[in-house]
């Protein structure tokens, strides 16, 4: 039996969205826990590396991380 992935790096297809003036590049995907790792960044500051849940993302985003 095949092991399960644990996460997909996700840093090498540039995805990007905008939530409340906050652009957020998406890094990693973690399929068993539904989140995704995120870098922040406002007003051409960095805020950091974040960890949201995938249901906050838009709806077009999701599609480009986990097609069905």
């Amino acid at each position: 039996m095949a092991k399960k992935k644990r996460s997909v790096e996700l840093s090498d297809r540039d995805i990007r969205c905008i939530i409340d003036d906050i652009e957020y590049k998406i890094i990693r995907f973690y399929p068993a826990r539904m989140t995704v790792d995120v870098k922040a960044t406002e007003k051409n500051a960095q805020k950091g590396q974040q960890n949201i849940p995938f249901a906050h993302l838009p709806k077009a985003t999701k599609q480009l991380i986990k097609p069905n």
